[in-house]
């Protein structure tokens, strides 16, 4: 398949700077495979759509402050990097900017030596490997002197940073949010397994997956970057009866559908924990997901083609052309979709 087949064009006022004013008050655009159905609601009406025994699965990453802003030791000029994945110790892979000059031997110096770190080697996706010096504890040291990671196509300054968290995260690790859970409130969620919906969580530590763009014509040539999973015996056991039950499972984001597609098996769900580079994309023969709630995501990008794999590609594109007509809010911040 071609890259351009995943492409549309979206007025840059429909990408949405700021959360809306309470979280489920976004709007829904419900898709309705089978009856090749497009419908229209609010975010909180999304309890009409599930039905007792149901099963929704929530990734509770939590995004960590991985944006830090340096010099270089020798000569002050400024560097940004971006945490994505944690190798061993103190040593991470990150993202320079700028990263012609973050060569092997490099010396970074953040917060006036509160934190330090030296480059040690490329990666093969063209980020770094620094290795790290402080006093104290690493965590404690990155949330006095890191940010959240915004995606850069949000401009606007972040009020209250929590509302770039799920109200369910708790797993730190994330260098971006799995934004599809953003529109949960606590009641909303209380309301649901009031009517009988099963709610089970995992973890997706969300990686360079997914800030690294497509940049191959033919897609079956791009190679997603592992990502760091864990699934609790619980949570496998729950999926598994809801399996033997014959019950929906629906994957709250792409993350949660990605975990659920890993670890299923012959024999079902599989808890554990290890790393993920699957890729999904038009062709792919769903095993575990029946249902996905997602955001609108970025032209070219493997969530989009992921959503096109489970909806159907021409049925979701229609989708996003209806939504851009309906003036929904696009990207991190904006609305939601759910495919049934």
């Amino acid at each position: 398949m071609e890259l351009s087949e995943f492409d549309y064009y979206l007025p840059p006022e429909l990408i949405a700077q700021e959360p809306v004013p309470h979280r489920s008050e976004s709007r829904l655009l419900v898709v309705k495979r089978i009856k090749n159905r497009i419908e229209h609601t609010l975010f909180q009406e999304i309890i009409e759509y599930l039905v007792p025994g149901d099963t929704l699965v929530l990734n509770d990453t939590r995004v960590i402050p991985a944006r830090l802003f340096g010099v270089r030791k020798d000569t002050g000029g400024k560097v940004e990097i971006v945490l994505l994945k944690r190798r061993q110790g103190d040593r991470w892979e990150v993202l320079v900017k700028p990263g012609k000059r973050a060569k092997p031997g490099v010396e970074l110096v953040f917060g006036e030596g509160k934190l330090a770190a030296r480059v040690e080697d490329y990666t093969k996706e063209g980020g770094r490997v620094l290795s790290f010096n402080y006093k104290g504890i690493f965590e404690e040291v990155l949330s006095q002197l890191g940010e959240m990671p915004l995606p850069p196509y949000i401009k606007k300054k972040l009020e209250e940073p929590e509302r770039y968290q799920t109200v369910y995260a708790r797993e730190k690790g994330s260098a971006a949010a799995p934004t599809a859970g953003l529109h949960f409130t606590p009641q909303l969620l209380e309301d649901i397994k009031e009517k009988g919906v099963e709610l089970v969580y995992l973890t997706l530590h969300v990686g360079l997956a997914t800030f690294r763009p497509v940049k191959v014509n033919r897609i079956q040539e791009h190679k997603m970057h592992e990502e760091y999973y864990q699934v609790s015996p619980s949570a496998a056991d729950t999926l598994n009866k809801a399996l033997a039950a014959r019950s929906r499972i629906i994957a709250v984001g792409t993350t949660s559908c990605r975990v659920l597609e890993t670890i299923k098996g012959e024999e079902g769900f599989a808890p554990g924990k290890g790393w993920t580079d699957i890729f999904i994309y038009p062709g792919y023969q769903f095993k575990a997901v029946d249902g996905l709630l997602t955001n609108f995501h970025l032209p070219r990008s493997t969530l989009i083609m992921l959503v096109c794999a489970f909806g159907g590609k021409d049925l979701v594109m229609r989708a996003y052309q209806e939504a851009i007509e309906r003036r929904y809010r696009f990207y991190s911040f904006g609305d939601a979709m759910l495919i049934l």
